[in-house]
């Protein structure tokens, strides 16, 4: 089969999986383990494994098999204990604790600012979603406090918590994307990559929320409950290092474990080293360091509780998650990569921008950044070296692209489009004037700074 029916047929592969998950409502799952059956079966992927010329070709349900497999054990563990992470900061206030810090450390001059960062904190071990939930409540007391606009306030947190979870690991759209690509071993290179990413976006969204604000009114422009009857409402906080420390502390181990390898050093130590910067490890100890904080907060009885919730909450997001490895592996054994190879400066014209294209539509039709970001990972993971980006670096900020692109935009088919809505006390017409039109300016001022960023890294 020639190269360009291939690419015809995974164009008419990714447009029925958009209208299978948008408009038929099929579960994601189902519609991106059927359409990858289907496509390797049209793309000549033959039928059980046979030796061709000596050589051992899988056959589809292998290769279904190995790419669900392998996307699974690589990232199962790494996403559980995250989310783990996040529900025990989530129970034990930790991550009002983290509200609390940057709000100190910006002052109340900076209203907006002081809830992109603590949105953008607080995101990197919580989901966006329930993220805007726990710190809604202070965004409504902050302003009450400051006299700031509450539309300017909603979209300046609702940035501040996209762009960690699009960005920055350990949640399970940027792991999974650096898994499919090659990079999973390399997470504190992401951080580092997503953070510097995070500067345009920031500004950005900053820029616009003042802007929108002074445009669209909220229902909600005032609050009776003051900041410090908030946090005192909430109960006993852990200290601050007590709540920096989950996630300070896998930071520290990975960074160790970077620096090891970037030397080439060797012996015990170094072994030691390694094994306690393994993104399994890493997150463990912060999982340990966690239940020090429901301990402290007189909520370890909580620990069963929030466990059993963690794994029912992550399930469908890991399955979706090695749905779209099946995806990229039934991808990588059609002679679509041989094809793409040998027609390199096509793509490479287009360069970093197709990953970010590609999340964008996915994202913009199917709703789910998630989704978008395994999905196009799976996609574009073949197509490394043909877009010239197959170096740890130039994998890196493909990963960025794709979280990009995963931003743009949000609307009503994404449920993070109607937490923002309605805890921001605004209708639809409202929303899409405010979070889906902000988040296409977050997406694309990220892609400027990520080109920027490539012609120099």
């Amino acid at each position: 089969m020639t190269g360009p029916i291939l690419i015809l047929m995974l164009i008419v592969t990714v447009i029925l999986m958009i209208v299978a998950i948008s408009r038929l409502k099929v579960h994601p799952f189902i519609a991106i383990m059927t359409l990858s059956l289907l496509f390797g079966l049209a793309a000549g992927i033959p039928l059980v494994d046979r030796t061709v010329d000596g050589v051992k070709v899988q056959g589809i349900a292998s290769v279904i098999g190995s790419g669900f497999s392998s996307t699974f054990s690589s990232i199962g563990i790494v996403i559980i204990l995250g989310a783990l992470i996040g529900n025990i900061l989530e129970a034990t206030g930790a991550a009002l604790k983290f509200a609390d810090l940057i709000i100190k450390a910006v002052g109340k001059r900076h209203p907006v600012l002081a809830m992109q960062l603590m949105g953008w904190v607080v995101s990197i071990a919580v989901f966006c979603d329930s993220g805007f939930v726990i710190l809604n409540p202070i965004r409504k007391a902050l302003v009450s406090r400051t006299g700031a606009s509450s539309v300017a306030m909603t979209f300046g947190l609702s940035s501040g918590l996209y762009l960690s979870h699009v960005f920055i690991p350990p949640t399970p759209g940027p792991i999974a994307a650096a898994s499919t690509l090659g990079i999973g071993d390399n997470l504190l290179l992401l951080m580092g990559l997503g953070a510097l990413c995070s500067i345009f976006p920031i500004i950005a969204g900053l820029v616009f929320a003042n802007h929108i604000g002074k445009k669209v009114k909220a229902d909600d422009e005032g609050t009776s409950q003051s900041y410090e009857e908030l946090m005192e409402a909430y109960g006993k906080l852990p200290g601050a290092l007590n709540s920096i420390a989950p996630i300070l502390v896998p930071l520290i181990l990975m960074g160790a474990s970077s620096v090891v390898n970037m030397i080439k050093a060797s012996g015990a130590l170094a072994d030691v080293i390694r094994f306690l910067g393994t993104p399994i490890i890493a997150l463990s100890a912060g999982v340990l360091i966690s239940f020090v904080q429901l301990a402290t907060t007189g909520k370890k009885s909580q620990f069963q509780t929030i466990t059993e919730a963690t794994l029912k909450s992550v399930g469908p997001i890991l399955f979706i998650t090695a749905a779209g490895g099946v995806l990229g592996k039934v991808i990588a054994s059609t002679d679509i990569v041989s094809y793409i190879t040998a027609n390199a400066e096509v793509l490479k014209a287009i360069g970093i921008f197709f990953p970010f294209l590609l999340a964008a539509i996915l994202k913009t039709s199917l709703g789910s950044s998630t989704v978008a970001i395994t999905t196009s990972a799976g996609i574009v993971a073949p197509m490394l070296s043909a877009l010239g980006f197959d170096t740890t670096m130039g994998a890196a900020l493909v990963c960025m692209a794709i979280g990009a692109g995963a931003m743009t935009i949000s609307h009503a088919n994404d449920s993070y489009f109607w937490v923002v809505t309605n805890f921001g006390a605004m209708d639809p017409q409202r929303g899409y004037k405010v979070q889906s039109l902000g988040t296409l300016v977050l997406g694309v001022s990220a892609m400027l700074e990520i080109f920027l960023l490539s012609l120099f890294l």
